[in-house]
């Protein structure tokens, strides 16, 4: 191995204070390294976690496993797989060793002071590609925030060894002095970075409320696409919206939510949100970046729970979504929109497909029963609407033009009374136009085209 590469893997463990030891590159290349519990799901995890690597853009040389009832305290791994690990690493050239699992600080210093390489976690990791991959303002801010919140702790010296030149940012006015150490100083300027990322987010989250707001204010009923990452959800969108949105054979292909109106049958539009994946052992401080997702999912009239059933573990995910559902989107009392299960990439499986979960099998890349899925969300939506022939007074016809933007309703012509409206309501609908004068009426339609 050159001098200068070795002189430039020992700078990567020289703590950055910035964040940067967590950063991968396109250069790099990784070994990853996971613990067997005995569960068949952790095999599984470590397929997605060379995934996720390809995702970031590192290529895996190898994939290092150790069976064990527990994280070794010190080192994650046992002493001698460290040292396994080191040679493995040295033979292979590998740049990065990537964890399965969150490591503690102690841990990963440990690991760096051992392998004199850069270490890294599947939190970090997740992060990194956040990062990479946010387009909008506020999801840039988000998983910066994350990065920030992973990485004080992180910092060599910090936490409850603070120096003993004076008490840090959180100290208090009169504790600080001219031997402040770097650390300390690092660590005041990512605080006030961090104050100043929440106060954007706020602004940032009154700019989306009122584009919630004007959203629901068009009366159109809303779908929100959900489920595991990689399995379907924007193929499917494009399939329903006849729209060219972005679609990558990648985990987090998508990371911002993005909302479309289309007729989801002849006279019946919807809009319809593609929404961020889930994934298992999903970083806490990262559940915020996904704040519009959680918000399209809750204020959605119908959810269609995507799944890939081609995958070994699809019915995992089914469980790593449900529970991502429970504990970060919905409270135990609240309301919840309905959820149907959309079994996606038949055409993918091995052989027939046979599941004990209801939903409807489908193929988003090639069509496949699209068509009878789109009569089943029309009819889950639109079952409590009926077509109503009604006048509404001249001066109230204020009140029928959200109705007639959506599409579901139309004037068909004018008497001295009003005008002659054709629309397809729901019962509270009907209550609101009557409340403003609209009265039920007879009337031959005006036919679309003269003859």
């Amino acid at each position: 191995m050159s001098d200068e590469k070795t002189l430039h893997r020992e700078e990567l463990l020289v703590e950055d204070r910035l964040g940067l030891r967590a950063r991968v590159t396109g250069t790099e290349q990784a070994i990853l390294v996971g613990i067997l519990y005995g569960r068949e799901e952790e095999e599984e995890s470590l397929r997605e976690l060379e995934l996720l690597a390809d995702t970031a853009g590192i290529p895996t040389l190898a994939v290092m496993v150790q069976k064990r009832p527990k994280p070794h305290p010190a080192t994650f791994i046992g002493r001698g797989k460290v040292e396994e690990l080191k040679a493995a690493m040295g033979e292979l050239e590998a740049d990065v060793v990537i964890f399965n699992e969150e490591l503690r600080p102690a841990q990963a210093r440990n690991l760096e002071k051992a392998l004199n390489r850069k270490v890294i976690d599947r939190t970090q990791l997740i992060m990194d590609i956040f990062a990479q991959r946010a387009t909008t303002k506020e999801a840039k801010l988000q998983v910066e925030l994350a990065q920030l919140h992973y990485l004080l702790p992180r910092l060599r010296g910090w936490g409850t060894s603070l120096s003993r030149s004076g008490g840090g940012a959180v100290g208090g006015v009169g504790t600080r002095g001219p031997g402040e150490t770097q650390l300390e100083l690092d660590r005041n300027k990512i605080y006030l970075r961090i104050h100043t990322l929440e106060r954007r987010l706020k602004k940032a989250a009154g700019e989306r409320a009122v584009r919630s707001h004007m959203r629901t204010q068009s009366l159109l009923p809303e779908v929100a696409l959900i489920g595991y990452t990689n399995s379907g959800k924007s193929t499917l969108l494009n399939r329903l919206c006849s729209t060219d949105e972005f679609v990558e054979d990648k985990l987090f292909a998508t990371l911002d939510t993005r909302v479309r109106r289309t007729d989801i049958v002849p006279g019946r539009s919807v809009l319809i949100a593609d929404t961020v994946g889930f994934i298992q052992d999903l970083p806490h401080d990262l559940v915020p970046a996904f704040a519009a997702t959680l918000e399209a999912a809750k204020s959605a009239d119908l959810l269609l729970h995507v799944v890939d059933v081609s995958k070994p573990s699809w019915e995992a995910d089914v469980r790593s979504v449900m529970e991502t559902l429970d504990s970060e989107v919905f409270q135990d009392d609240e309301d919840r929109p309905p959820i149907m299960t959309v079994l996606n990439k038949v055409d993918s499986c091995e052989g027939s497909f046979s599941t004990s979960i209801e939903g409807i099998a489908i193929s988003a890349k090639q069509g496949t029963n699209v068509a009878e899925l789109q009569e089943l969300v029309a009819e889950r939506l639109f079952a409590k609407s009926v077509d109503r022939a009604f006048t509404v007074p001249h001066q109230a016809l204020y009140a029928l033009h959200p109705f007639v933007a959506a599409g579901r309703a139309r004037i068909v012509g004018y008497v001295e009374a009003g005008a002659n409206v054709e629309a397809t309501l729901s019962e509270d609908e009907w209550h609101v136009l009557q409340a403003v004068g609209a009265e039920p009426s007879a009337f031959a339609s005006f036919p679309d085209e003269a003859p």
